[in-house]
């Protein structure tokens, strides 16, 4: 008898955990021709802004040990383009859309949510990484007052459940998954990538033009499971854990610290079967260890005294 996979989100059922994160997927269509997309839990699409965006100068990727670092700068074609060319063709296929949403302001987010308050999608994710040009630049996610009013404001504008994608570049990821709570956010995902760099010693320059970058990959990963844990004990929210999952154990990992469903990013560029496999790999898991109900796992880390 085959595992019972589905799991709920604000009341949304995905077929199971698995979600396509945002920035590695594109939205969906690439990916097409290699996974079948019904397998998957969920899409979140590439991250959209208000108006088209053609991203940082390259080089804007860069490998490092066991993950990567990118700049990107959330190049994509624009909210309205992505209503009217890209959002109809991910609507053929059988799995819960998560749109991510980045802006330089409050205004933007909420006019984007405006935007797709009547589209035909199941969650809006905010991506409060990026810079607040009202305060000098400054991420969102990195005061919980910010967040708390960003949160609030978004959610005044969207008919979709919201879900708040937290920075792990903060000192205490517990306040700020309190904040975006406390501000009417119905979910929470993380983490997004940990700010790092790369220096090319023989020409004495950093590798990435943008000098810094995002790193994600399987070296963040034990960050991301302490913070999945930390924030699971502090919120009632459901999460959605990330970083540096590549099988089938990661994504238990994560459930077991706390998470309702995963993200998986980095390994689609290393796989672009990697999201199916992970599905697969999960279930054959659940079957050798007994598990009929995949439910069963969340939250059900056990911790005892090492004395």
């Amino acid at each position: 008898m085959k595992p019972r996979m589905s799991v709920k989100i604000c009341g949304v059922s995905f077929k199971n955990p698995v979600i396509a994160a945002s920035g590695t997927f594109g939205f969906g269509r690439e990916y097409a021709e290699y996974v079948d997309l019904n397998m998957l839990g969920g899409i979140a699409v590439k991250g959209l802004t208000l108006l088209p965006r053609k991203g940082n100068p390259p080089p804007r990727i860069a490998e490092t040990s066991s993950g990567i670092l990118n700049s990107v700068g959330l190049q994509n074609p624009g909210v309205d383009y992505f209503i009217e060319h890209e959002l109809p063709k991910l609507l053929k296929y059988d799995t819960r859309i998560i749109v991510n949403i980045n802006g330089n302001t409050i205004d933007e987010y909420c006019r984007i949510a405006e935007k797709l308050r009547d589209v035909p999608i199941h969650f809006l994710e905010l991506n409060i990484s990026c810079p607040n040009v009202k305060q000098g630049g400054v991420a969102f996610g990195t005061h919980p007052d910010v967040v708390y009013d960003i949160t609030r404001s978004v959610k005044a504008h969207a008919k979709q459940p919201v879900l708040v994608k937290l920075t792990p570049n903060v000192t205490d990821i517990k306040e700020i998954a309190i904040a975006a709570e406390k501000a009417g956010g119905d979910g929470i995902s993380l983490i997004n990538t940990v700010l790092g760099m790369a220096i090319d010693a023989k020409k004495r320059r950093p590798v990435l033009a943008n000098i810094v970058g995002g790193l994600s990959g399987p070296a963040i990963k034990p960050i991301a499971l302490r913070m999945v844990w930390e924030v699971a004990q502090v919120v009632s929210i459901p999460i959605i854990g990330m970083g540096g999952i590549t099988t089938g154990e990661d994504v238990v990992e994560f459930l077991l610290a706390g998470a309702t469903a995963v993200g998986v990013g980095t390994a689609n560029l290393i796989s672009p079967t990697a999201c199916i496999d992970i599905v697969n790999q999960l279930e054959e898991y659940m079957v050798q260890n007994g598990i009929e109900d995949v439910n069963e796992l969340i939250g059900g880390l056990e911790i005892k005294s090492f004395c």
